[in-house]
């Protein structure tokens, strides 16, 4: 194997898709949870009103992205539409919520914005429940 071959192992590819996918999904997971706590809570929610519907539906849509759909994330299980949520609050959260901080504020939500793009286009990988799902699919078509 040399550093410098263009070909690419596709059994690394999805080990590598398999890693990311738990640590982006359980690193999403610790943001999610205390939005779901504040949910949960029932007092008044202070949260940013980024569709005009209130404060409580945007803190809603923001749990289900964060949190449900970062566990659809670590299963791989409807993962480019669970993804495509956390595309478009990671959009939310980089352009419009610190659109007007210092880059320093917007890093986290634009890398992971990028993470989500990459998984968006290669997919969940044959280690997931995706992948499982096709594998069978693709038997019975036999």
């Amino acid at each position: 194997m040399t550093y410098f071959n263009s070909k690419t192992n596709l059994v690394i590819i999805d080990v590598v898709l398999l890693i990311v996918r738990l640590f982006v999904g359980f690193a999403m997971l610790s943001h999610g949870f205390p939005k779901l706590q504040m949910l949960l809570e029932g007092g008044e929610i202070k949260f940013f009103d980024f569709l005009g519907m209130g404060p409580k539906i945007s803190l809603i849509l923001t749990v289900f992205a964060e949190f449900v759909c970062s566990i659809f994330l670590i299963l791989g299980l409807f993962t480019r539409i669970a993804v495509g949520f956390l595309m478009f609050t990671m959009i939310v959260a980089g352009f419009v919520v610190h659109g007007s901080d210092a880059f320093d504020k917007r890093e986290m939500s634009l890398l992971y914005l990028s993470i989500y793009f990459l998984i968006m286009a290669l997919g969940a990988g044959r280690l997931s429940i995706d992948g499982m799902i096709e594998k069978k699919r693709r038997a019975s078509e036999w």
